[in-house]
């Protein structure tokens, strides 16, 4: 069985080795353990290497996606170019597959959603079973409880069953014991439970014990804004993800459960960064808003400055037009220009390397930046460079690394579902929903099996949150990551 655990171990596809269940060391970019992005320095033979080796890198990092692309009113499907070779070899589809798994009202249809519920139901049993042997004081959001615990509350909100709410709950409760105050993220901090358990409780009614989550969280903030933390502001571990947790909290319970002044002082503390890195930089012309972490002046998601600009831009974050103007949207631009041929975008500025289509690093993560510029600035040449970045993830976005939602096929699926929310374009539901199939088929492609292979950001959680969200894609988010809009289920719950 691929998913077996040996105590703390377990196999790594590929060249015979063991791989401790210890955490991504401290300075490697997520996605990427022990191998650094290539320098500016390098000399021109390994560049040459590069060029010439680029096809088999992408071969290397992904499998040869051998759906053929959409094309409009159903009228039959071709082969892109980057698929026809795949498309040789592959066994035809099945009968019932050769027609679209959604309607002309984008619904996807009973068979497919069918086929979806069934395989969430295994994939649970699988991955309850597979937790037994977790690592029981690892409550992020990214690879530990809190990850499991905000899967059952979105398995809640697609489906309301309250058996999920309860099950979240369960999780909850466990991962309220164990904080341990080193972080403050969303993502890998305690700042991801508190307000997962700040929704969970005002879901169930209880209010006291939600409130005293958002109390714990906002204690956090003075570590936050602190001119004296040596705090990155970078989305993982960084002020973002701390400004994630308190939008999510303003989104789910509702627009006044964290005051407006907390928020703005947390903006206010990234913008204030930014700009005095890009100072130091001397760019503050070319990109008034400039990140580093590690060193490193990070693009994509997780660790760059697309999570970054992301986040100031959401609308629950209030920030003034005259900063988005006039330093946000400047920046994002400069961002752009390092785009590669491909449509794809560097993991870091200084790398000349186009390798990565992860969510971590690369178009899955940036095209969400792209979105939300598109959004917020009304001008098309974000959404042209979104689409850009969709043909990208749709050719190289089967990722041998595995099914999950930071490095992995998931969370490259998910960029399909946002950019078909925003288009009504349903070339890109046709594709999410083709990445959801390839993942009906978890652990038959011969994927690496990650170091935690039930979490939701590197495992089967991830994919099950995936899945739960092709059957309802004009809600979907990507979890901690992704808003939906304030209130959203108030409505329904008091009706029910």
């Amino acid at each position: 069985n691929d998913l077996n655990l040996f105590s703390n171990f377990q196999w790594v596809r590929g060249p015979a080795r063991w791989r401790g269940a210890a955490p991504v060391p401290a300075g490697l970019p997520c996605g990427e353990a022990g191998r650094g992005p290539a320098e500016m320095g390098e000399s021109m033979s390994k560049r040459l290497k590069l060029q010439l080796g680029g096809e088999a890198e992408m071969e290397e990092r992904s499998f040869p996606n051998p759906y053929p692309d959409y094309q409009p009113h159903g009228a039959g499907a071709a082969a892109t170019p980057s698929a026809a070779d795949a498309q040789r070899d592959r066994t035809p589809f099945p009968p019932e597959e050769e027609s679209l798994p959604f309607g002309a009202d984008g619904k996807v249809s009973a068979r497919f959603s069918k086929r979806i519920q069934t395989k969430i139901k295994d994939l649970l049993q699988q991955m309850e079973e597979g937790l037994k042997t977790a690592d029981p004081h690892d409550c992020s959001a990214y690879t530990g409880w809190t990850g499991i615990a905000l899967l059952y509350l979105q398995l809640y909100r697609v489906t309301k069953n309250q058996s999920h709410l309860q099950r979240s709950l369960d999780y909850v409760k466990r991962i309220l014991r164990n904080l341990n105050g080193r972080r403050v993220t969303f993502l890998c901090g305690d700042a991801g439970p508190l307000a997962v358990g700040a929704v969970v409780y005002h879901k169930l009614k209880n209010d006291t014990e939600s409130k005293e989550c958002v109390a714990k969280l906002l204690q956090l903030q003075r570590a936050v804004v602190s001119t004296d933390a040596e705090l990155p502001d970078e989305l993982l571990y960084g002020r973002a993800g701390y400004l994630y947790a308190l939008l999510y909290l303003n989104t789910e319970i509702g627009p006044d459960t964290v005051p407006q002044s907390c928020i703005k002082e947390v903006i206010d503390a990234i913008i204030e960064s930014g700009k005095n890195f890009s100072k130091e930089e001397r760019k503050t012309d070319r990109c008034p808003l400039l990140y580093q972490w590690h060193r490193k002046q990070y693009v994509g998601a997780a660790h760059g400055v697309a999570g970054i600009y992301y986040m100031l831009m959401q609308p629950v974050a209030n920030v003034d037009q005259e900063t988005l103007t006039e330093l946000v949207k400047p920046s994002i631009d400069y961002v752009r220009h390092k785009k590669f041929r491909s449509g794809n975008y560097p993991s870091s500025l200084s790398n000349e390397t186009d390798r990565l289509v992860h969510w971590c690093h690369g178009a899955p993560g940036v095209i969400h930046m792209l979105m939300q510029a598109y959004k917020t600035f009304k001008e098309d040449k974000y959404l042209k460079d979104a689409m850009e970045c969709s043909d990208v993830i749709w050719q190289r976005g089967l990722l041998r690394k595995g099914y999950g939602i930071c490095h992995g096929t998931a969370g490259n699926g998910y960029s399909f579902l946002s950019l078909y929310n925003l288009t009504q374009d349903k070339k890109y539901l046709y594709r999410a929903c083709k990445f959801a199939e390839w993942c009906l088929e978890y652990g038959a492609h011969g994927c690496r099996i990650p170091d935690r292979p039930y979490s939701l950001f590197e495992g089967m959680a991830g994919a099950i949150h995936f899945l739960s969200d092709i059957s309802v894609p004009e809600t979907s988010q990507f979890p901690a990551f992704e808003l939906g809009p304030q209130r959203r289920e108030n409505k329904v719950e008091q009706d029910s």
